[in-house]
């Protein structure tokens, strides 16, 4: 096979993520397994909270990585190093000004944490403490792993894998070590988080840099590259109310769960969402490596052939969605039963709540590549409208009926956008490639 295929790549790209999904899979499971029985759920359950805090300030990012990433296929694919670099110059700049308004808003956010931390029975410092590396490890993502998209973007998200997420992994054997071996293992977890983001995106930049030698620097400002390329800042807006919508899915629900009830609901949560998620990430180690094999397709410009692929991987990831869903129901309580034992066991409705979210999210990813691929973000009410529902409906609900109110307010909102709207714009995507032909 040719190694400078599309298929090669992308098989090479799938190949890693996976090889690489069990074993962080696995760590994952253990490490949680380890760090409930040393550190206890309200230490989890505070990490899951201050994470999601973080991600709520991360909506500055305003999607400018998303941006960037379907604004390369077309110079990458054409060779054109010169507007490469220029936009991820432009990223720079961008970059920077978001890490700024993000520590800002941290240091803001941080002075009320004995408010939002009210009801927790551990030391204050604990939320600092969590919170701050957390913070470290967004920042160092704003001001030296941001070129990574570069990799992503060319087909080589493979080195992503093996430069990055590789020495997470040894972080989180150290972590299992220190927590499981020592007496202030809380404190040795916080260092060692710390320690390992530093590591992790210095070898990411200089994995970067290496791959892609062409890489340069720009003497334009960032006033001159903003009217050189106008399409950027409108996709950037764009990008960002679809980054809202996402936040509201992903992130907001922890955040109720904790206004309505206590951290040991949050970690309990947490762990079902944990193994969902497990199974997110299992399809997108299959298929989300080729989502730049989908826009250097799209740049390409072989438009009965864009159309064929998209059929012939909808076919596909809808069987493979289909029997991942139904393992998921079956096998998720004796999971874990066998992983952390019967009192951390959720009811079957709730269950039953998060398999739907789990085939609805597992549905949409394909679509979204090719929209991407396509630029089509414009369908900027959709998130809102999502984004909305999701949190009013989890507040209402949640006050009702606690956690399953909440998650069926979720699946409420991904039933009308998602299956609801979203095949309508791909009607339109198909539609406006075919008169295109």
């Amino acid at each position: 096979m040719n190694p400078t295929s599309r298929t090669f790549q992308s098989v090479r790209n799938s190949g890693t993520a996976l090889f690489m999904f069990f074993i962080n899979f696995i760590l994952q499971f253990y490490s949680r397994k380890v760090f409930l029985d040393y550190l206890g759920t309200d230490v989890l359950g505070l990490n899951t909270t201050a994470q999601n805090l973080l991600q709520f300030l991360n909506i500055a990012e305003l999607g400018i990585g998303s941006a960037v990433g379907f604004t390369l296929f077309k110079p990458i694919h054409d060779s054109d190093f010169n507007t490469i670099n220029e936009i991820l110059a432009l990223q720079k700049h961008l970059y920077r000004q978001v890490a700024y308004l993000v520590i800002a808003g941290s240091v803001v956010l941080m002075a009320f944490f004995p408010i939002i931390f009210a009801k927790i029975e551990l030391p204050i410092w604990y939320a600092y403490g969590s919170f701050s590396v957390l913070l470290l490890s967004a920042i160092l993502g704003y001001f030296v792993n941001y070129k990574q998209i570069i990799l992503t973007a060319s087909q080589n998200d493979y080195l992503v894998q093996l430069s990055y997420k590789s020495i997470l992994m040894v972080k989180l054997i150290v972590q299992i070590y220190a927590v499981s071996h020592f007496s202030n293992g809380y404190t040795l977890w916080l260092i060692i988080e710390a320690t390992f983001a530093i590591l992790s995106s210095i070898s990411l930049h200089l994995t970067t840099i290496k791959k892609c030698k062409y890489l340069a620097s720009v003497d334009k400002t960032f006033k001159e590259l903003r009217h050189q390329y106008p399409e950027f800042t409108i996709k950037i807006k764009q990008m960002f109310f679809h980054q809202i919508g996402g936040f509201a899915l992903q992130q907001s629900s922890p955040l109720i769960i904790y206004a309505y009830s206590t951290l040991t609901t949050v970690t309990l949560y947490g762990n079902y969402y944990m193994v969902v998620l497990g199974f997110i990430s299992l399809m997108g180690a299959i298929s989300n490596s080729m989502g730049a094999g989908v826009g250097n397709l799209v740049a390409e410009g072989n438009k009965t052939k864009i159309i064929n692929v998209f059929w012939e991987l909808f076919s596909v990831r809808f069987f493979i969605i289909t029997i991942l869903c139904f393992c998921a129901y079956k096998l998720i309580p004796s999971f874990i039963v066998l992983w952390i034992g019967n009192e951390y066991l959720l009811p079957e409705t709730t269950l039953i709540l998060l398999i739907i979210i789990l085939y609805v999210q597992l549905n949409r990813y394909l679509i979204s590549s090719y929209l991407n691929a396509y630029a089509m973000t414009r369908d900027i009410w959709a998130p809102i409208t999502e984004a909305i529902i999701n949190i009013v409906g989890s507040i209402i609900l949640g006050k009702y009926w606690g956690l399953n109110g909440i998650l069926s307010a979720v699946i409420l909102s991904l039933v009308i956008m998602v299956e609801g709207w979203k095949p309508i714009f791909r009607g339109c995507l198909i539609t406006s490639v075919n008169a295109t032909t």
